[in-house]
């Protein structure tokens, strides 16, 4: 069976059975809170349950290595619309070790592409348009580094409030441990 048809059959019989409805809730994030994290599988469950977080607590945005590339760019406008219309008072910054976007290394993503059938011609006619590939697919050199790059932008974004609270973390994807890196506010001694 194909991964679609998997997919499909799969969410058939969820929706029959009435399996969502133990997911029900608002758009409203009931914890008031905006998650930027990456898209790695081993945060899919990790992430949410070591932040003690349920379905319609946070608005959680995945990317590659939680990383806000540009002031002005979707992941920006998806953080000013959950501040705004989504009633989210507080954002969390939560990169990963072992990441993926640590060391990324863009000559090679570049040549997969080209492996995978994707054209001198287009790298070229990309360049021509002013678009740099390679610091475009950079990642950090460690991601503590990535955090504290996001969380700058994120705090002296013009469209964003001042006193908005923005805290940089790092989890262990085998323990769930959070390792602190910026905290808009000074946390528990004890928690420390």
């Amino acid at each position: 069976m194909s991964l679609v048809n998997e997919i499909l059959s799969y969410n058939k019989d969820f929706v029959e059975t009435k399996q969502y409805q133990e997911f029900l809730t608002t758009k409203f994030p009931d914890k008031r809170m905006v998650v930027i994290t990456c898209m790695d599988t081993r945060l899919v469950e990790l992430l949410p349950k070591a932040m003690n977080l349920h379905n319609g607590d946070a608005k959680i945005i995945k990317n590659a290595g939680a990383i806000v590339s540009h002031p002005f760019g979707s992941l920006m406008r998806s953080i000013i619309v959950a501040v705004y219309q989504l009633e989210a008072d507080e954002v969390f910054v939560i990169g990963h070790y072992d990441c993926g976007m640590t060391g990324l290394n863009s000559e090679a993503v570049i040549a997969n592409a080209k492996a995978r059938g994707i054209s001198d011609d287009v790298f070229e006619t990309l360049g021509h348009a002013g678009i740099d590939l390679k610091r475009w697919l950079t990642g950090f050199n460690h991601v503590r580094e990535g955090i504290e790059k996001s969380v700058n932008i994120i705090r002296n974004h013009p469209l964003l409030p001042k006193n908005l609270p923005v805290h940089g973390m790092i989890i262990d994807p085998e323990t769930g441990r959070l390792d602190l890196v910026d905290a808009a506010y000074p946390p528990a001694p004890e928690l420390l």
